[in-house]
């Protein structure tokens, strides 16, 4: 894996290696405030050349899962201060993966004031865990005004602001999941008929609002995107495949005008080679791919052009020494799902290390 661990550099883009650690939900921020346990869990995680966090909220609003962290409170700030000056110290670079769930979310994970919130009033299919009733069906979003776009694209510039008050080297934005910047880009569930909604032109206006704020809070060396085209996931129904790839390439063309620093491709086995090659051809600055990889098929991604950082999830969780089993060709730890989400050190931070 002699690729995958050399020291990468791209633009203003340099990493010790080509390895990411992707976002993972992990539901450990006890009050949605990051704590000394989290710092552990990525400081043992330092092998990665780039950490992107579990997905964190903008806002109160943003908070449709139990115990995820936010980034709009001073406690949260100084929460998350612990986590980046440790990664720090293992020349690691970390980037918060800010995520609005929108309609995905239920009122009980919400805290009080909050609003679920979504492109538009159409209810997500499918149940979601909350702490006071076990599993509930979503709860039902009420349809931002234009006003309240507004206010949310403000929630992400304050909260990338945030973020670089906390340490980290940049943000991303999570565009993919189901989750608000995708519902407006998805036509099953955006039915809006104003400004945003509509054609693929409308429908982007709010993701590139949203990455066009967080450039001018913190600068585009600081800002990345996360994408899944042709996802499925929590209720995003299917659409003309000609108009999916005509969303995401507008989309890669025009981040590539802000020059942002990368474009975060969740595989999925729906995407067609031809998006794969168009995006390649739309965006000119770093690309990451994760979903699914092994460390071969992360090394031939590399190889094949289209990747120039490959990121892997569930095999960082179970493996902290991530690197050095890749390094070694050693065996991968055993991964238990059943830990995934649950509270405490069981299946977080007590994963061996190799002797």
């Amino acid at each position: 894996m002699n690729r995958i661990l050399a020291a990468y550099s791209k633009k203003n883009f340099q990493l010790k290696n080509h390895l990411v650690m992707s976002p993972m939900t992990r539901s450990r921020a006890v009050n949605n405030i990051p704590n000394d346990l989290m710092a552990e869990y990525y400081g043992q995680r330092t092998g990665a050349g780039l950490i992107i966090t579990e997905g964190t909220a903008p806002s109160p609003d943003a908070l449709g899962y139990p115990s995820i962290p936010g980034i709009f409170s001073e406690a949260q700030i100084e929460g998350w201060k612990k986590t980046t000056s440790t990664v720090h110290k293992e020349g690691t670079k970390i980037f918060l993966q800010m995520m609005h769930t929108g309609r995905i979310g239920h009122v009980d994970n919400l805290p009080d004031g909050a609003t679920m919130l979504g492109a538009s009033d159409i209810k997500a299919a499918g149940q979601i865990f909350t702490i006071t009733n076990g599993l509930q069906n979503h709860s039902d979003p009420i349809a931002l005004t234009i006003e309240g776009i507004k206010d949310v694209i403000a929630e992400f510039a304050t909260a990338a602001k945030n973020a670089v008050a906390a340490g980290f080297d940049g943000i991303e934005i999570h565009g993919a999941n189901g989750y608000i910047v995708e519902q407006f880009l998805n036509p099953n569930v955006n039915n809006r008929i104003d400004e945003y909604g509509g054609n693929v032109l409308n429908r982007s206006k709010f993701t590139l609002e949203v990455l066009e704020a967080v450039v001018n809070a913190i600068g585009k060396d600081k800002v990345g995107i996360r994408i899944s085209p042709f996802s499925t996931a929590s209720d995003m129904q299917p659409y003309n495949e000609d108009e999916v790839n005509e969303t995401y390439i507008h989309l890669a063309t025009e981040l590539n005008k802000m020059d942002i620093a990368y474009l975060h491709v969740g595989a999925n086995p729906d995407i067609p080679q031809k998006t794969f090659d168009d995006l390649r051809m739309s965006f000119d600055n770093t690309i990451i791919l994760s979903n699914g990889l092994t460390p071969e098929s992360g090394e031939q991604a590399l190889q094949k052009g289209f990747a120039d950082l490959v990121g892997y999830g569930t095999l960082f969780l179970a493996n902290p020494d991530f690197d050095k089993r890749l390094e070694n060709g050693s065996v991968f730890n055993v991964i238990d799902p059943s830990t995934f989400y649950s509270p405490g050190v069981k299946g977080y931070t007590d994963y061996p290390f190799l002797k």
